[in-house]
């Protein structure tokens, strides 16, 4: 027990009548808090290695799926989740993909995302081609 744990629990014993009824719910309930990895204190108790790997297995197959129902199927980007991070490899040949994966990782719950995914050049290109051309007429600001 912590020192201050003690120091609740000799409390509590020196309490008489009705009163040491109250105060032995509020010890036991704080004795608890204080023993079981605090939530109050903001902390989550650790989990074992085997639900904290079935977890990482979920969430694994969680932004598998996400993939398989979006465009970047096509891509066959390959997941790995170690601890609620998940690294994302592969190549694409479209720039919009690479960000759209980090954002359906975190979306299917991934603490952090470590993106290793390669852009083709020829992609880059296009992509520097059209910031090249400037606001397409659809996107021309009409206030100014």
């Amino acid at each position: 027990m912590t020192e201050a744990a003690c120091e609740i629990f000799v409390a509590m014993t020196l309490i008489h009548g009705r009163q040491h009824l109250i105060a032995r719910h509020k010890v036991v309930a704080l004795l608890f808090t204080v023993l079981s990895g605090a939530t109050a204190l903001g902390q989550t108790p650790a989990l074992p290695a085997a639900k904290a790997a079935l977890a990482d297995a979920a969430l694994e197959n969680a932004i598998r799926q996400r993939f398989a129902k979006s465009k970047s199927a096509e891509d066959k980007f390959t997941v790995h989740v170690q601890g609620g991070v998940a690294t994302i490899e592969g190549k694409t040949g479209v720039v919009q993909r690479k960000g759209s994966a980090t954002r359906m990782a975190k979306t299917a719950g991934a603490k952090k995302v470590i993106n290793r995914i390669q852009v083709s050049e020829a992609a880059r290109d296009k992509a520097s081609a059209s910031l090249a051309q400037g606001r397409r007429r659809a996107q021309v600001k009409r206030s100014e």
